[in-house]
């Protein structure tokens, strides 16, 4: 008998993994709108933005400016990205946000190449460097995210050993500063990941290191983001992105045109008919998916949304029935 875990926590990254890559830049006002509207669903952890050139992502700008205009979300937390020093100091300087230490890899040196013009060795040689920025201001490092973490549009398929090569590396260089790895997250990036791949490899992880935490970021490239995350959820996998209404993607990915993240309010659907709690608000969640779309001008690919739960849908139609009853009776 499957053993999945009794609750799973759900980090929503529309906000900014989301928003990053839409055509339509929405205001201070309409951000903030749309992440109040997230927390009011349930949601306990959230990306809201990222501290990088706003020439770059306009979508971000004023991600400082958006925390001010955000209330105080205790107990939840407010997470947002940086990828230099600078973006840090940015970060700490910011209301209402919650700063965590963590490091960042590709299991790919194409991947790397054209996402951040570096190869994976010399992101590594970095991170001595992120270690000591964090330390400087009591943080920890305790994360590595691994990106492309299944496979790669540029550099194929990623084996097991490779990404445990990488946690190996991290480990032993944060044991170095007096640091220890507590988590890792496992990014399908371009939508390489399938139910036995995901399987394979939190099981190799955790054959190796059985007290490190894994979280899934997936992606819904070719459909499979839902069956990756049930894969994970056997294997007792509690943690996972996703973004509301399936938004989001990678501009680096090389896949033009291919849907986003992870589903938020459909993996909720999926944990809520197993049984599996999340504390999140399912009906709220829809709601927010509809405004997200509102906001964005356009079509997400999220399913609840459209067709709603099946109870929702068996109400829907007995309520009309009986309206229907009603009227018979009247012409009658």
């Amino acid at each position: 008998m499957r053993r999945y875990p009794e609750r799973v926590h759900i980090q929503e990254v529309g906000p900014r993994d989301g928003l990053q890559l839409e055509s339509r830049i929405l205001s201070l006002s309409e951000r903030a709108e749309l992440i109040a509207a997230i927390r009011a669903a349930g949601v306990q952890e959230m990306e809201v933005g990222s501290f990088v050139s706003p020439r770059a992502v306009p979508q971000m700008a004023g991600t400082a400016d958006l925390l001010a205009r955000l209330p105080d979300p205790h107990p939840a937390h407010y997470r947002a990205l940086w990828l230099n020093q600078q973006g840090l100091q940015a970060a700490l300087a910011a209301p209402n946000l919650s700063v965590a230490g963590y490091l960042q890899l590709s299991a790919s040196d194409g991947f790397s190449l054209r996402n951040i013009r570096k190869t994976v060795a010399q992101s590594m040689e970095e991170h001595d460097g992120w270690i000591k920025g964090y330390r400087d201001h009591g943080i920890a490092t305790e994360t590595l995210i691994v990106m492309a973490a299944f496979g790669c549009n540029y550099d194929g398929v990623i084996a097991p050993e490779r990404v445990e090569a990488l946690i190996e590396a991290t480990i032993d260089r944060l044991a170095r500063c007096g640091e220890h790895l507590r988590r890792v997250v496992l990014a399908d990036t371009m939508g390489w990941a399938s139910p036995g791949q995901v399987r394979a490899m939190v099981r190799s992880i955790r054959t190796r290191w059985p007290d490190m935490i894994v979280r899934l970021h997936l992606h819904d490239t070719r459909g499979l983001a839902i069956a990756n995350a049930l894969s994970a959820l056997e294997e007792g996998v509690s943690e996972f992105d996703a973004a509301i209404g399936g938004m989001g993607g990678c501009p680096f990915s090389g896949s033009a045109g291919a849907v986003g993240n992870m589903c938020t309010e459909d993996f909720v659907f999926l944990c809520h008919q197993l049984g599996i709690e999340t504390g999140i608000d399912l009906a709220k969640l829809v709601d927010v998916a509809r405004l997200a779309e509102r906001l964005v001008g356009h079509d997400l690919p999220g399913r609840v949304m459209k067709a709603g739960t099946p109870l929702d849908r068996h109400a829907q139609l007995a309520e009309a029935a009986a309206e229907n009853q009603l009227v018979e009776e009247a012409v009658r």
